[in-house]
């Protein structure tokens, strides 16, 4: 079995904000990155920003945080709805960032994370698990049908490119968490997965637990014992988009 750790949603470098956390429930909202301003979507398949206008604005009133709003550059925007937890699909390239990604088997997994900013002060950046797949299957983007195009970002597009690929989660056992799981910390000048998590994960096949940015997402060296640790964590596991 393998397991591989995907960075995903908006952040500083993708988008210019961060989606929120609140860290005495470790509730969160699940923001995706803006869509590439040369994408151009199937008429009706694009997926918009003010889609979070009421999933933010009931985030803010549950935990009393009533200015939280998107930055006004990106409410115009189409964004890149990946992955699509209602649809448990992913997509990427499959020659590039995606190469372990597209040789990934069923029973696989994909572990998502995503950077978050704490709502109360300090306000700090906090990486967490907010998601993940037990693969199904995994099928090259241009083989989708018509009719299932709408299910990932990769496919939306009028053009869909030849070295991309969807990968699609096993119902059941993958999806959006009901909370997030914080595992990193910022240290020796990076955010790092914290040390006794690394360790009860099995390791990862980047160096000191590495999860800032990377050009290859890191493959986990135990898929076993991370499964092992996850199953301690109590983590509902839901469609729910955001």
């Amino acid at each position: 079995m393998r397991a591989i750790l995907v960075r995903v949603g908006i952040d500083q470098a993708y988008g210019k904000w961060n989606a929120p956390v609140d860290l005495a429930t470790c509730q969160f909202v699940f923001v995706p990155i803006p869509d590439g301003p040369k994408k151009v979507c199937t008429p009706g398949h694009a997926r918009h920003y003010d889609e979070l206008q009421e999933p933010l604005a009931e985030f803010a009133f549950a935990h009393n945080h009533l200015d939280l709003h998107l930055p006004v550059g990106l409410q115009d925007c189409n964004m890149h709805l990946d992955p699509d937890f209602e649809h448990l699909t992913y997509g990427d390239n499959g020659t590039r960032r995606g190469t372990g990604i597209s040789t990934l088997s069923s029973g696989d997994m994909l572990v998502f994370y995503a950077g978050l900013k704490s709502i109360t002060p300090p306000h700090q950046l906090v990486y967490a698990l907010v998601g993940l797949f037990v693969v199904d299957e995994v099928v090259s983007a241009e083989s989708v049908p018509t009719q299932r195009r709408h299910e990932n970002a990769h496919t939306r597009w009028t053009i869909v490119s030849k070295n991309d690929v969807i990968v699609r989660g096993r119902s059941g056992v993958s999806g959006r968490f009901g909370h997030c799981i914080p595992i990193g910390s910022w240290r020796e000048n990076a955010y790092r997965v914290r040390p006794e998590v690394e360790r009860a994960w099995g390791g990862l096949s980047v160096k000191n637990g590495y999860i800032q940015r990377s050009a290859v997402p890191p493959e986990f060296n135990n898929a076993v014992k991370f499964i092992n640790w996850f199953q301690q964590q109590d983590v509902t596991l839901s469609r729910r988009r955001y």
